[in-house]
């Protein structure tokens, strides 16, 4: 998957396959995850969000279920 990069003191890049609607999410300590059954509208959301951490705390974590990729 292709992940943008983003300006964020947690996150990494961010990347979506609509096929499956899985977001997934490099963090800048280096673990990559795959949240699945995610909107897309979550994920353009993010993008724009002027904080892509509080927005992810806010609207993913925990609420989707989700793997470790590395």
């Amino acid at each position: 998957m292709i992940r943008q990069p983003v300006q964020s003191s947690n996150i990494n890049s961010v990347g979506f396959d609509s096929d499956d609607n899985t977001l997934q999410i490099k963090f800048n300590s280096g673990g990559i995850y795959n949240y699945y059954n995610v909107p897309k509208r979550v994920y353009t959301t993010m993008l724009a969000a002027p904080s892509k951490g509080k927005y992810f705390h806010k609207n993913i974590k925990g609420k989707y279920k989700f793997t470790e990729v590395i």
